[in-house]
């Protein structure tokens, strides 16, 4: 591997496609060493470790399933052993819910993207603030959750993965003010419609509708959603805490 650079330690969930990957690459580029965290796709999670280090970056991937809180601490030492305390969080690891009527859920599904989307992303954020936080000898860091424009404008029978992820944002808005003094940035970013291999982008005519509901006239893609990641990770973000930033193209 080559040798460490600077940028600090980023250990990225659900990194092993779309706007996961995107931003780990992203990460790489910018000089961070890059945990690359996946639950079933091992084979892209390599494919996207291989892309870092051939774009100059250090990368590993980590196996967990994040809804299970002894997996993700599991993950966490895996990174302290690899690269060091981390510096960054991109709780990008999610599920969506099925479309049904909200009478007809079943109260697996319920749970299950309530355990992935909210408490996955609660897990990390403890095992990240363990390591980061000053009073515990750490040297703060920054944090950005994936929420969705669903949060805000509601979605057709998808009401579990709306709710899981407006408790997304009122956790990342509650633990700002609770993490500044320690040093930590907390932040939350909030995709539209973006192009990636869990949409139907195959269907021209699904592509067509999708496009004219966004203002911008297109679907997003997964790039622009990790430049606005790594933007609140970096210094350059140093005095935004506690925002949920939209990258849906006006909708």
């Amino acid at each position: 591997m080559p040798e460490a650079r600077t940028a600090g330690v980023c250990l990225i969930t659900g990194a092993a496609r779309g706007i996961g990957a995107a931003t780990a690459l992203a990460a790489g580029r910018a000089g961070y060493d890059v945990c690359i965290n996946y639950v079933t796709s091992a084979a892209r999670a390599e494919q996207v470790r291989l892309a870092v280090e051939q774009a100059g970056g250090r990368a590993m991937t980590c196996h967990a399933d994040v809804s299970r809180e002894a997996e993700v601490e599991r993950m966490f030492e895996a990174v302290d052993r690899s690269f060091g305390l981390i510096t960054a969080l991109v709780n990008n690891a999610g599920v969506a819910s099925e479309r049904h009527p909200f009478v007809d859920i079943e109260s697996e599904q319920l749970r299950r993207v309530v355990e992935v989307n909210l408490l996955g992303t609660s897990y990390c954020i403890k095992a990240a603030i363990a390591r980061m936080a000053k009073s515990r000898g750490g040297a703060g860091g920054a944090i950005v959750n994936l929420s969705s424009a669903a949060a805000r404008t509601g979605g057709l029978r998808i009401a579990p993965y709306v709710a899981a992820k407006a408790g997304v944002e009122g956790l990342t808005r509650a633990l700002a003010p609770e993490l500044a003094d320690e040093g930590i940035r907390i932040n939350a970013v909030a995709p539209g419609i973006i192009a990636t291999d869990q949409q139907p982008l195959d269907d021209a005519a699904w592509r067509q509708r999708a496009s004219a509901a966004v203002p911008l006239g297109r679907l997003g893609s997964p790039e622009e959603v990790a430049q606005a990641i790594l933007w609140l990770l970096s210094e350059e973000a140093a005095y935004v805490t506690g925002a949920v930033i939209s990258v849906a193209g006006g909708r």
